[in-house]
């Protein structure tokens, strides 16, 4: 029996929605491309680095940036930074830098609802391909691979935005002393 399904991944064929008038379907993300703009990887104190890291574990600091630009009038490109350190002021270890980015086409998204599907849903598609460039690289470098705990998007946008809001308002933030 043949297969009478498409390959779309349940979106409209194009055209479907011209086809009908004026028939809309409900929002879609296409990935039109994902790529590494930027990798660094610095094993600085090799190869005593090695000794080092047979004697103990060291502390390890992960920052994560999401950015986003448009590109197009239906396009966007979000670039995902992920920054590690493995060390401390005295030593370290190695230090990598990933701008992993991809560019989306977004369509039938309210204007209201855009901004935080782009900086949540858009990443949260690009990081499995950032953390394994990550892994990858770090044990190209001669360390155990570095497998990233993944990441709550929604939870770093809402962070984000309540950071911008205390910024843009100073008289929201609470001097010391005073009462809640």
């Amino acid at each position: 029996m043949a297969d009478s399904g498409d390959n779309t991944g349940g979106a409209a064929p194009q055209g479907a929605a011209a086809a009908g008038g004026q028939a809309q379907s409900g929002p879609s993300i296409n990935v039109l491309g994902q790529y590494i703009k930027d990798l660094s990887f610095e094993n600085p104190k090799a190869p005593e680095s090695f000794n080092v890291q047979k004697e103990k574990s060291p502390p390890l600091n992960v920052s994560v940036n999401v950015s986003a630009r448009q590109s197009g009038e239906n396009n966007v490109e979000v670039e995902l930074r992920l920054d590690a350190k493995a060390g401390d002021d005295n030593i370290v270890l190695f230090n990598i830098e990933l701008v992993y980015a991809g560019l989306f086409q977004i369509r039938n998204v309210p204007q209201e609802q855009l901004h935080p599907f782009i900086l949540i849903e858009c990443p949260r598609l690009l990081f499995p391909f950032a953390r394994q460039v990550i892994a990858e690289t770090v044990a190209s470098g001669g360390f155990p691979p570095l497998m990233l705990d993944p990441i709550d998007f929604a939870a770093l946008y809402r962070q984000r935005m309540q950071h911008q809001a205390a910024q843009a308002d100073p008289s929201q933030q609470q001097s010391p002393g005073q009462p809640n």
